[in-house]
């Protein structure tokens, strides 16, 4: 068989509720690697918070991290990686824009440095992962590169609000998405960034077609992933609207799904 690139996104897909890769899982994509068919990781996560993950795989693939914003080789520095930060003035553009709104913070990333407007413990132990470099107080004064991405928390009400704000005054330059519960934040990378994006390059690097990827996703943000892929595959656990699109549905991240249709797909035992 052909070798097929597989694409994992981590959170709700790849990880289970208790953030851990079933024995199950793990084996199948092991036993897959084996056989000659690359894995990779795609998600938004940034790189210091996925890379315990990459390597408890053994992965030797390059990464997809910040939902296509920041696209690189762990393990090959000569790896012809891909960042497109956020314009300082849009970011500025934006954060004028919604404080006329209610919500909580904003967090801006520079890869793996953290900009938090306004201290919350319960925001840096989140974000705490990876032991960042991070610094506290108003964007404006100690923000002064472009952000990888911009991050909103409000809550669940006023997060749908800001949302449909951004959309009606800043889509041409801005993409964004939402986190699920319980921590509800808007994540901003630049305009035209999607995972898609960042696995198409990796995926011609590797030398593999669009018809031999197999995608695995369960958020907004992996609609334009599970789309692409010639194999997209939507979570039991996913949202409707990616299941809408999806080429199969699998079980939930709890229940081996991934491992299941790889499994099947791939011919493993």
């Amino acid at each position: 068989m052909k070798p097929h690139l597989i694409v994992l996104d981590l959170d709700g897909t790849l990880l289970t509720d208790q953030q851990q890769i079933s024995a199950q899982t793990k084996k199948t994509l092991l036993q897959a690697k084996e056989q000659g068919h690359p894995v990779m990781i795609a998600t938004g996560r940034p790189y210091r918070a996925s890379d315990i993950y990459y390597h408890e795989l053994g992965l030797t693939t390059p990464i997809v991290n910040f939902n296509g914003a920041y696209v690189h080789h762990p393990k090959n520095i000569s790896w012809q990686h891909v960042h497109t930060p956020i314009d300082l003035s849009v970011v500025h553009d934006v954060v004028d824009s919604i404080n006329s709104y209610e919500y909580e913070n904003i967090i801006a990333e520079v890869k793996d440095d953290i900009y938090v407007h306004t201290e919350n413990d319960r925001i840096l132990n989140i974000f705490n992962m990876g032991n960042p470099r991070i610094t506290l107080g108003d964007l404006y004064i100690h923000l002064q590169e472009n952000p990888t991405s911009l991050l909103i928390q409000a809550n669940e009400a006023n997060s749908a609000i800001i949302r449909d704000h951004l959309q009606a005054v800043h889509a041409e330059v801005i993409e964004h998405r939402r986190w699920g519960a319980p921590l509800h934040i808007i994540e901003i990378v630049r305009r035209g960034l999607n995972k898609a994006v960042g696995i198409a390059h990796v995926a011609k690097d590797l030398g593999i077609p669009r018809e031999r990827i197999i995608a695995f996703g369960d958020e907004d943000n992996d609609l334009e992933m599970i789309e692409y892929a010639g194999l997209g595959v939507a979570m039991g656990n996913g949202i409707s609207s990616l299941k809408n699109i999806a080429n199969e549905i699998t079980s939930t991240n709890n229940e081996d799904g991934i491992a299941k249709i790889l499994m099947e797909r791939l011919k493993l035992s």
